[in-house]
Order: structure tokens, then C-alpha cells, then sequence
């Protein structure tokens, strides 16, 4: 009997093993570490986060006063090369430039549906915002869902993180963690969705003028967007300071 009871132990003993050397080589020893390292590798930081909105701003910048959609959207492919240039200079990743040029192609590609439907100028930039809408209500469902299910998002990113995919679900306070900041994370998208969704729709059925619906997309989006951005990272910090969770303990919590 013993030997069979080493042999059933050994497989979440030597993910145990796996967990803890993960977090040792990133180097940190709680989970609430392992999740912010996780964050800041996701989203690429500060410098992550900007590459990613400024081409979006530097269209909006360009299209208001000219009213020239190609050269709006020239400039903000512009932008994102030049940032894809500085990171092959450095060495560093690449991965968040290549979200925003995705990211502005998908745009052009609804700009050119807007076009060949005999939308306007104005409509075809209307038409340049609503991929984004579109990434937050389908980010916002499968966040939500993923809390509700029990199986939050920001858990698989830690089991990313300590090459174990599933193993941090065995602990329900590693659960309970990541499921609060998976709903912290979707609050910004949500009320983007909310907030913007709205105006689009009545900008492209032209209930309101759609260069007001533009502005006023444009408003929400790098306003009150990075305003609610920046208070979901402050709730999530402050959520990640509070009752360290020791990856050891986790790993005897879960062989107990």
C-alpha cells in the first residue's frame, strides 16, 4: 500500500517541484509576485500599454483637423514602425508593437468595408474604432464567463508563469485571488463597451453626426479609457499587497 501511495503522490510531487523552481527562477516567493510578474509580461509594462494606444491617437490626432483618412492612417502605421525600429535596435520584444500594427490593419480592413459600402469619409473613420469595441465586448465575455465557470483568466496566466496550466486551481485561495483580478482587469473594457458602443451605433445609423460620434469615441477611449485603466491597476496593486500567499504553502497546501 505504500508503495501504491508513492506512486499516486509522485506526479503532484513533482509539480510541486515544478511550481517552486518556476518561481525561483523568475525570482519571487509568493503568488501575489508570481501574478504581478505575470501582469507586467502580459501587457508589456508602461512602455507596453503606450505602444499599443498611441497609433490608435495618432489616427484621431491626424483625421479631426484634416479629414484625411489615409494620411490618419499612414501616420499612425508610421508611428507603430518606428516603435517596431526601436525595439529591433534594443533587442526587445517585439510583441506589443505587432498587437497595435494587427491592431491597425484590422482597422484599415473595416475602414475599406465602410468604403465599399458607400460610407463617407466620417463613416469610414467611425468605421476605424469599432474593431476595438468589438476586442473589449468579446474580452469582457470570456473574462466574465471565466470567473463564473471558477476557472479565471488571470489563473491560466500564472500557470503560464509556473509551467503548471491547471495545478493553481487545486488551491482555493489562488482561485479566489485570480478571480478577483480577472474582474478588476474587465471593469475598463466593460464600461468602454458601454460607454462607446452606444455612440457608435447612433454615429453610424446617424442619430448624431458621426465626426461628434468619432470625438466623442475618442474621448472615452483615451480619457476616461485611461483613467478607469489606471484605477483598475491601483485596485489591483493594492489587492496584490495584501495577505502574501507563499508559493511553498501553496504546494503544501495542495499535497495536504
Amino acid at each position: 500500500m505504500n508503495a501504491e501511495d508513492h506512486q499516486v503522490a509522485a506526479p503532484e510531487d513533482e509539480d510541486h517541484s515544478l511550481t517552486t523552481e518556476a518561481a525561483k527562477k523568475i525570482g519571487v516567493d509568493t503568488v501575489e509576485a508570481l501574478v504581478r510578474h505575470q501582469l507586467a509580461s502580459s501587457l508589456g509594462g508602461k512602455r507596453g500599454m503606450l505602444e499599443a494606444a498611441i497609433p490608435g491617437v495618432v489616427f484621431s490626432a491626424v483625421w479631426l483637423p484634416t479629414k484625411e483618412l489615409q494620411i490618419a492612417l499612414i501616420a499612425s502605421l508610421a508611428v507603430a514602425g518606428l516603435a517596431l525600429v526601436v525595439r529591433l535596435v534594443q533587442r526587445s520584444s517585439t510583441q506589443y508593437v505587432f498587437n497595435a500594427i494587427f491592431g491597425i490593419g484590422i482597422g484599415w480592413v473595416f475602414v475599406r468595408l465602410a468604403e465599399s459600402s458607400g460610407g463617407s469619409e466620417s463613416d469610414q473613420a467611425l468605421a476605424f474604432f469599432l474593431p476595438g469595441i468589438l476586442l473589449s465586448l468579446g474580452y469582457t465575455i470570456v473574462f466574465g464567463a471565466s470567473c463564473l465557470a471558477g476557472w479565471p483568466v488571470l489563473g491560466f496566466m500564472l500557470g503560464a508563469a509556473t509551467e503548471d496550466p491547471i495545478g493553481w486551481h487545486k488551491n482555493p485561495q489562488v482561485v479566489k485571488l485570480c478571480s478577483r483580478l480577472t474582474w478588476v482587469m474587465l471593469i475598463p473594457g466593460a464600461i468602454g463597451v458601454l460607454g462607446q458602443g452606444p455612440v457608435w451605433l447612433l454615429g453610424h445609423y446617424d442619430r448624431i453626426d458621426p465626426d461628434v460620434a468619432v470625438v466623442t469615441i475618442l474621448v472615452l477611449r483615451t480619457g476616461l479609457g485611461w483613467a478607469l485603466r489606471i484605477g483598475s491597476w491601483a485596485l489591483m496593486i493594492w489587492l496584490l499587497a495584501r495577505n502574501a500567499t507563499p508559493i511553498e504553502a501553496e504546494a503544501e497546501a495542495e499535497s495536504a
